[in-house]
């Protein structure tokens, strides 16, 4: 009786990491993005985290009759990458990024983290 116990306990953790691996873990999707860098910021009150914002080209609309810009919201691991990136605000960036399925507390505040800046110039 105690084997199966034993069994079961183990076949129930595992199958525990395997979920919590796949929702926290597994990059679910990977790509670039490019735009104007609004600002990048350093914030949390447990976990520190970069946390930046992309103003893309073109327009959206969530409800009819309404027009905003088109953002791309991420966070940032590396702090090379990020202290770089609070230095030429403004400027147009390439960034190449990774989605997972949920936000980890001390990975950032969203589902998408940049790890690494492919292109930047002061124009489009």
């Amino acid at each position: 009786m105690k084997k199966i116990i034993l069994i079961v306990v183990l076949l129930l953790l595992l199958v525990a990491s395997g979920i919590i691996y796949f929702r926290y873990f597994y990059v679910f999707g990977e790509g670039v993005k490019s735009g104007h860098l609004n600002y990048v910021v350093l914030k949390g009150d447990v976990f520190k985290t970069y946390e930046g914002k992309l103003i893309q080209g073109g327009f959206k609309s969530r409800s009819a009759g309404t027009i905003q810009s088109n953002d791309f919201e991420f966070s940032i691991v590396n702090k090379s990458i990020a202290e770089k990136m609070m230095t030429n605000s403004g400027k147009w960036f390439d960034l190449h990024y990774r989605e997972y399925h949920h936000v980890v507390a001390w990975r950032g505040n969203t589902v998408y983290v940049v790890d690494s800046i492919l292109s930047m110039r002061d124009d489009y």
